[in-house]
């Protein structure tokens, strides 16, 4: 194939630029150098011999695609090895992408126009421009990035033109790049850009790479002009409620496994900012917003290492993946940790101290893009209509404030930062008025926090303002929200700022630390105000009742303040809270309720979704503990906002029912005294219930229905289970095994009925058809009748922690039919299901067996605390029927990835263990069953 004489375009351009003049950053280097990552040279002479020696136009496009796959696969293996050996290089590396995508797409270009479809003599019509549009426009790019191109054309695509794009599209494709493209005229272009701002955002930032520049000039210029210009208003709003929408859908900035890229404080609000700005103020890089004012060096320096951090992230989970992935799950929280060198320290895993400083940085993205953002919707955004701003008016603020486009100022920098606690003071007028502050005013805040010394922490009017501002106007999260944000709020309390941005690593908590304390302080807020009777019957009425709301907002503000230590971090934290309470100005009583509740916070929690609440020994044993009625207040209204903290689907009817039913029992406890806890007042009212339950049966059946069972069976189950197993009893035959399946609405659970003739192993059996259907079983009992049945209730929700569906219940039934009378056998089918998912295989959970025989006065209580996967409670159960040990009940308490089992057992003989050797041996056992799932389960 021989060469043509002369191009058919103007030459291509050069895309080294990128390695000099890249934009945001001035002179820039690549990650490894220019050459390394495309030898033009090479490259050249290779394609001059494909030239010379191809069959053809396919012959030559084949050719120069294997040269070109070769380069890219070679070059991409070098920035690899380059970001791996500087893994926090960020930068260069998403330069040298770019610079390789421009290499790979020009020089499709040059071929498609000197080789394939050569046009010595082209028309005017005929010329062709290449662009870069978008993020690659932007000349940013994650390993595994989109390549959006724009060919522009004066007029109507010619034929020449649109066989070079296809040529071009071919190869490109063949390169597997992912391309998404565009063939407009510059009228298209503006046409487009009117009617869509994804459009005209991603013309934005277009960059030429080959091909005509008098017509890529002349579509900037008309961009600009025709456009962008007058337009800025309607712009940004767009951006704005994009954003919002965006945010909306993604979820909060500190959930726990965040989208690096369109998540709240990601990329994709660091992008928003910088188009705004080059849309508002013409900028070709973010540095040019510090001269305008816009930013201060100190927050522009926090903007460059944001994104710094997140384009890292960013492609060590391109890299890690081989896919566009953008969200930062679990199992590559742990592998990008690693691989950007992050090790386990202070008692807490390399993972944490990444996350942490992930959502640091997502936090400074959220205070730089709020700053702008705001500072521009104020002084854009079209005003709001007359009658809508007099229906809105805010109140009068003080002396020393000002209303600045419908937010609250500072009217004089001087005079307000000569008073340190005007910093505080803000915070607290802001809620008086109800108003956002401005982010001037924020601005003055987060750089002066150096105000803020031990001294005036100190004083009573710094206790009074921020008591004031937590108590007084209601929604308190807000003002701490954003104290927390700008810095303001671990000044005030320096023990606050260890977990500030911390991430739990488990699959239990959705936020942060500091997060989830609060969205507590909301729940606690929401239930003050009224919002949550129906829901939250019995804390709403503690709180309309009187409570101390001082010593209640300052323990859930300090309950997890112990937490990232080595040390638990209640006995920590109760320690802080020794400390920081009496600096609040809480009186010696009130520290040490605070203490108490900080200590205990965990306390009503365990006790209710560990221990079973039927049990009187339980019941005794927490208001011991509890001691008082204002202790038991307090923590049961702690314990519900704890609970609801943790993410917007932890709280749930069983743990509510739980909670109440514990709340209640202990509150009769101490006002009637402990001695009414008894088993024959419960087995005897227990019996008057049923019999009212059966009034429609001749007494001879009802005698022999309260006849036939043992005391246990009359003080474990309500009335409405009693009358369920009276009627599956009562015509049952000796073979046959009676079901029913009732869906507890008021629990959010399904509770499954099982009546059979006894025999060993019972339980056991019943947990492996259970996890057969993928039931998650929330509690358990068994009880044995005098004449030889068995009688199970066991409480089962399905994998979304929620109650079976009505639909749902006859494959149910079936299955656990087939179960119990051997048709399928639970241990060979559970093997195909005991499976962790890819996500859930980085998180470690040890475990922990105790055996207490205090907490029950006839039961040994065996807790077993480990990692929870569908087959364990089989596994633990069978293991405990093969050791004779009898299984009264089950209560099991899911944390996430963790689970904590508590058995009530007895041995064969109806005895407690109380020996040594013979817990060793039943824990042993335990542990084999456990460790052997685990390896099953990772398989």
């Amino acid at each position: 194939m021989t060469p043509p004489q002369s191009p058919s375009v103007a030459p291509v351009s050069d895309p080294a630029p990128l390695t000099q003049d890249a934009p945001h950053q001035g002179p820039m280097a690549l990650i490894v150098p220019p050459e390394v990552v495309f030898d033009r040279v090479a490259i050249d002479a290779a394609i001059a011999d494909a030239v010379t020696h191809a069959d053809g136009a396919v012959d030559l496009r084949q050719r120069v695609v294997k040269i070109l796959l070769a380069a890219r696969k070679s070059a991409m293996d070098s920035i690899a090895a380059g970001f791996t050996a500087k893994p926090f290089s960020a930068r260069p590396t998403i330069r040298a992408y770019s610079f390789l995508t421009d290499c790979l797409v020009t020089t499709a270009l040059r071929v498609a126009t000197e080789y394939l479809h050569p046009n010595p003599s082209p028309t005017e019509g005929e010329r062709l421009a290449v662009l870069a549009v978008g993020g690659y426009g932007r000349g940013e790019m994650a390993p595994q990035s989109d390549v959006d191109l724009l060919f522009l054309t004066p007029y109507k695509i010619t034929p020449w033109a649109e066989n070079v794009i296809e040529s071009m599209l071919y190869m490109l494709w063949d390169l597997r790049l992912k391309v998404g493209h565009s063939s407009r005229t510059i009228r298209d272009c503006l046409r487009l850009g009117r009617e869509d701002y994804t459009i005209r955002t991603a013309m934005l930032e277009h960059r030429l790479l080959a091909g005509d520049a008098a017509l890529a000039s002349q579509l900037h210029d008309r961009l600009v002009n025709d456009l962008f210009r007058g337009t800025e208003k309607d712009f940004i709003e767009a951006k704005l409620a994009e954003r919002d929408s965006r945010h909306a859908k993604q979820g909060q900035r500190y959930m726990v496994e965040p989208n690096v890229k369109e998540g709240k404080g990601g990329l994709r609000d660091l992008q928003s900012l910088f188009w705004i700005a080059k849309y508002i103020h013409r900028v070709r890089d973010a540095a040019e917003l510090v001269p305008l004012g816009v930013f201060t060096d100190e927050e522009f320096d926090r903007f460059i290492k944001a994104a710094n951090f997140l384009w890292a992230t960013r492609c060590h989970l391109h890299l890690l993946t081989g896919r566009p992935t953008e969200q930062l799950t679990f199992d590559l929280q742990v592998e990008v940790a690693e691989r950007m060198g992050y090790t386990d320290r202070g008692g807490r895993r390399a993972v944490e101290h990444f996350m942490q400083d992930y959502f640091r940085h997502a936090t400074a993205v959220g205070d730089v893009t709020r700053i702008f953002l705001t500072k521009l919707e104020a002084e854009n955004v079209k005003s709001a209509p007359l009658l809508e701003r007099i229906l809105n008016r805010r109140r009068k603020v003080r002396d020393g404030y000002t209303v600045v486009n419908g937010r609250l100022g500072v009217e004089n920098e001087f005079a307000f930062l000569a008073e340190p606690l005007n910093l505080l003071r803000l915070f607290q007028e802001a809620m008086r008025t109800g108003m956002l502050i401005h982010p001037d005013a924020m601005r003055l805040v987060s750089s002066n926090l150096h105000l803020i010394t031990d001294s005036v922490r100190q004083t009573p009017e710094a206790q009074k303002i921020f008591f004031d501002t937590l108590l007084k106007h209601g929604s308190p999260e807000r003002a701490l929200r954003r104290m927390n944000e700008l810095g303001l709020l671990a000044a005030f309390l320096p023990e606050f700022e260890p977990i500030v941005a911390m991430m739990q690593f488990n699959m239990y908590h959705s936020y942060t630390v500091d997060e989830h304390t609060i969205q507590c302080i909301r729940t606690l807020s929401e239930i003050e105000h009224g919002d949550l009777i129906e829901e939250l019957p019995i804390a709403s009425s503690i709180l309309k009742e009187g409570i101390n709301r001082k010593v209640l907002y300052t323990a859930l503000l300090l309950h997890d303040i112990g937490k990232g230590r080595e040390e638990d971090h209640s006995v920590l934290g109760a320690r802080i809270a020794r400390k920081v309470a009496p600096r609040l100005g809480l009186k010696p009583k009130e520290v040490d309720t605070v203490e108490w509740l900080v200590r205990y916070h965990l306390l009503m929690s365990d006790m209710a979704q560990k221990r079973d609440i039927a049990d009187p020994r339980t019941v005794r044993d927490f208001a011991k503990a509890v001691q008082t009625k204002e202790r038991l207040d307090l923590l049961c209204v702690l314990t519900v906002c704890d609970i609801r903290g943790v993410g917007p689907t932890t709280w749930n009817n069983w743990k509510a029912a739980l909670l109440r039913g514990l709340y209640r029992q202990t509150r009769r406890a101490m006002e009637g005294g402990l001695e009414a806890l008894n088993r024959e007042q419960r087995g005897s009212d227990a019996k008057r219930n049923l019999r009212e339950a059966l009034a429609d049966w001749p007494i001879r059946d009802i005698k022999r229905e309260t006849g036939r069972h043992y005391p246990p069976y009359w003080q474990g189950l309500h009335v409405t289970a009693h009358a369920v197993f009276a009627n599956l009893l009562r015509d049952i035959h000796a073979d046959e095994v009676a079901i029913d399946l009732q869906i507890d609405e008021d629990r959010d659970a399904t509770r499954a009925c099982f009546v059979m003739a006894d025999h060993p192993g019972i339980f056991s059996r019943l947990a492996g058809a259970l996890a057969l259907v993928g039931a998650n079983v929330v509690d358990a009992r068994t009880y044995t009748t005098k004449d030889g049945y068995a009688t199970a209730a066991f409480w089962i929700q399905d994998g979304d922690g929620t109650t079976y569906e009505e639909e749902r219940l006859p494959k149910l039934r079936q299955m656990i039919h087939k179960t119990l009378k051997g048709e399928v056998i639970a241990r060979e089918a559970i093997k195909s299901k005991d499976k962790l998912k890819k996500r859930e295989k980085a998180f470690r959970v040890p475990t922990s067996i105790t055996f207490d025989n205090e907490g029950s006065e006839v039961f040994t209580i065996i807790e077993v605390d480990t990692r929870d996967r569908p087959g364990l409670l089989y596994d633990l159960t069978r293991t405990l029927a093969a050791a004779n040990v009898y299984i009264s009940s089950a209560v099991i308490a899911t944390y996430g990835e963790q689970v904590v089992d508590s058995f009530y057992v007895k041995d064969m003989f109806g005895l407690k263990f109380h020996s040594p050797s013979r817990q060793k041996t039943l824990e042993r056992k335990l542990r084999e069953a456990i460790e052997q799932g685990v390896e099953r389960a990772l398989s």
